[in-house]
């Protein structure tokens, strides 16, 4: 069966308060996960309301009992690497292993120059990615010290400990065939695919196969998830009211909830949805982080527990 979890936008208005009532929310309706982003702002001003990744993280792992939860995802250019995963390690053992590690290049330069971060280009972050994800392995791997001689990144007789209880699973996000698959064959236990589209979908899943056997790995060995908006309705009416919002925030031609899906975002009443979840499913996604991005909208959160979750999470 499917899991399925919400994705908070953390740098959009998350303070305690939304994020004390979102983790209640999920631990009591159901939900199997919580993810959220880790910006320090806004892509576009206005700034809002943004907790810092770890020590909201470290609140989660301490407040909540069920849920498995993490970043989607962690910029390489925030933090050392050693550092990042250090912090991942303990929380992952404050958690009693519910911790999911996603890490990523980075991307938002407005960040990096309000807060006083080198913003590098992509060859760079890439670079730098990589790296961090064979620091981040060796360290959660190695019970004797590690020592690395990067380009952007060393270490010198580290090791983590006390020990990881687990090793922390590791998920990559991003669709990008030529560079993001690679490093996910290699390095990732969860591939987390972004508003990809349900055909595009199963050609990069299939070409994941394809590099995890390269690598000798079995396509079982990495979970497959799904990082996306919903649009919930409860009825048409609502529907169609939320669909003109939408396209019309947009300066669109009005579409339906079939253009959306076409586009990897899934829209529709209880019975659409539960329709489009399925051919996910039936495609090979394991995990939804269904991006919520009204933080306030508690009942929504509640009424699609109510009617989705039951079919695709067992009791």
């Amino acid at each position: 069966m499917a899991q399925i979890g919400i994705m908070i936008e953390g740098q959009d208005g998350l303070n305690w308060g939304r994020w004390t009532r979102i983790l209640k929310a999920a631990e009591d309706f159901g939900y199997q996960c919580v993810f959220r982003s880790d910006h320090f702002t806004n892509a576009m001003p206005p700034d809002k309301d943004s907790l810092e990744l770890w020590v909201s993280l470290t609140y989660a792992a301490s407040h909540t009992k069920r849920i498995e939860f993490g970043s989607l995802v962690a910029p390489v250019t925030f933090r050392q690497p050693a550092m990042t995963v250090r912090m991942a390690a303990g929380v992952d053992d404050l958690s009693g292993g519910r911790l999911v590690l996603g890490l990523g290049a980075g991307w938002q330069e407005r960040e990096h120059a309000k807060f006083g971060v080198r913003f590098y280009d992509v060859p760079t972050r890439h670079a730098m990615l990589e790296e961090a994800l064979e620091i981040t392995t060796r360290l959660l791997r190695s019970d004797t010290p590690v020592s690395y001689a990067g380009k952007h990144f060393t270490l010198d007789e580290a090791i983590l400990l006390p020990r990881p209880a687990r090793r922390t699973p590791i998920l990559i996000g991003g669709n990008g065939p030529q560079k993001t698959l690679p490093l996910v064959a290699q390095y990732a236990d969860e591939w987390n695919a972004v508003y990809l589209a349900l055909a595009d979908y199963k050609s990069r899943a299939a070409h994941l196969d394809a590099l995890l056997r390269e690598r000798e790995r079995a396509p079982g060995d990495v979970k497959r998830s799904l990082m996306t908006q919903v649009i919930y309705a409860p009825d048409e009416a609502t529907l169609n009211a939320r669909l003109d919002e939408w396209f019309g925030k947009r300066n669109q031609p009005r579409g339906t909830a079939d253009d959306l899906f076409n586009r990897g975002i899934l829209a529709g009443t209880p019975a659409m949805l539960i329709d489009q979840i399925g051919a996910y499913t039936t495609a090979g996604v394991q995990r939804f982080m269904f991006q919520w991005l009204d933080q306030d909208d508690i009942a929504g959160l509640e009424n699609f527990a109510h009617d989705v979750l039951p079919h695709f999470h067992k009791a």
